[in-house]
């Protein structure tokens, strides 16, 4: 199983379609976790912003695409995405292990994070919102954040995305393809 992940495209076309023809398009599913569309007030206009160009991108993937809500995601970008995006959390299973992606912006801290990775028994805990990878394993669980690949706040500024599969994750630059961070499952 092939599991695209990517969060915080805010609206960035061309950097979504570097991360799907790279790394996704022969995924099983694809899980966004949030701030899909908008830029948000606090972020700069990108060049490539054209969410509706973005919409239809995602609309057209072949494969199924997961999104939970993001702080910057509202109800009127649901009337342009085929999929639900109000779901603030989304909770998968597969390979034999549960999945459980949130934007971020409501469990900030690393406790947070733990309790609830522990009390929904999540294998892999997912997160975006802060444009910054994480990729590390506390307690039975591995916490994920797979930055950005439209506004990254790395200090190095690439832009990135994971996979999950066969038995490992990899966050990879979508520019370069570089393998970023990884590990065995």
């Amino acid at each position: 199983m092939k599991i695209g992940v990517i969060s915080d495209t805010h609206g960035c076309q061309e950097h979504w379609a570097k991360a799907y023809e790279k790394f996704f398009k022969d995924a099983d599913f694809i899980i966004h976790v949030g701030d899909v569309l908008y830029h948000g007030p606090r972020n700069p206009m990108l060049e490539d912003y054209n969410p509706a160009g973005l919409a239809e991108k995602i609309n057209g993937c072949s494969q199924p695409v997961l999104i939970c809500k993001g702080n910057c995601d509202s109800e009127v970008d649901q009337l342009v995405l085929n999929m639900p995006i109000q779901s603030p959390y989304v909770h998968a299973f597969a390979d034999g292990r549960h999945i459980v992606a949130v934007h971020g912006h409501t469990v900030e801290a690393d406790a947070e994070k733990d309790r609830m990775a522990e009390a929904i028994r999540a294998d892999i805990f997912i997160c975006g919102h802060v444009h910054v990878n994480v990729l590390e394993k506390r307690g039975n669980t591995v916490f994920l954040n797979p930055g950005s690949p439209s506004l990254s706040k790395r200090e190095d500024g690439r832009q990135t995305c994971a996979v999950i599969e066969n038995d490992s994750i990899r966050i990879y630059d979508i520019n370069s393809g570089e393998v970023v961070m990884e590990m065995d499952l």
